[in-house]
């Protein structure tokens, strides 16, 4: 059964070693509070451009989630990389076309999470006046700025607090490294499996 609009949050973040286990701290946080957490990793293995099938991921969200905190070059070449701003545009695309041909209440919304001290004024200016979400790259940072930036989307009492999701996402990291070495690769279907049942288990 496909997610619906209203609580679909699409996640738009680097997918490398280094980043997955912030990656895994904003599936959880996302799941926690009652929403579903969408990617571009749900749709691996099928016969789509990569770009296609996250702009259909984002058409299908109300809400996504965009990390910018990958700015600085790599390698001997020093070359940034540009596929979250990229999307990031395409999440803009989709807020103005909503807001010209929709109810208001189906409207795009996004929230950008950066580095702190205001860096991303010198990389990205155009996103001045934007209240963005600053990070230093620690799971309970990340938790603590998703979990209050959803909350203002769609507040309800049983939301657990950011305390309760960082205590329990430990847990949910080393049953996704179970799940890693059981399937030999740790796929969406096995994420979205183990954050059900991590998500069950938080006090409220």
């Amino acid at each position: 059964m496909p997610a619906p609009y209203e609580k679909s949050v699409f996640i738009n973040c680097p997918y490398d070693k280094e980043f997955e286990p912030l990656f895994h701290a904003i599936i959880l946080t996302v799941a926690a509070l009652g929403f579903v957490p969408r990617s571009a990793r749900e749709s691996e293995g099928q016969s789509e451009t990569r770009i296609k099938r996250i702009a259909i991921g984002l058409l299908q969200c109300k809400y996504s989630i965009h990390d910018l905190s990958r700015f600085q070059g790599e390698g001997n070449e020093n070359l940034a990389r540009f596929n979250m701003p990229l999307e990031l545009g395409m999440a803009l695309g989709v807020q103005y076309l909503r807001d010209q041909q929709t109810a208001s209440s189906d409207r795009h919304n996004w929230c950008v999470l950066v580095p702190p001290n205001f860096v991303h004024q010198k990389f990205v200016s155009d996103l001045a006046g934007y209240d963005l979400l600053d990070h230093d790259g620690e799971p309970l940072t990340i938790i603590k700025r998703v979990a209050k930036w959803l909350s203002l989307q769609d507040f309800n009492m049983n939301m657990p607090s950011s305390k309760a999701i960082f205590d329990a996402y430990p847990g949910f990291c080393q049953m996704l490294e179970q799940a890693r070495a059981r399937l030999g690769d740790l796929i969406w279907p096995a994420i979205m499996a183990n954050v059900e049942v991590v998500v069950a288990g938080l006090p409220l």
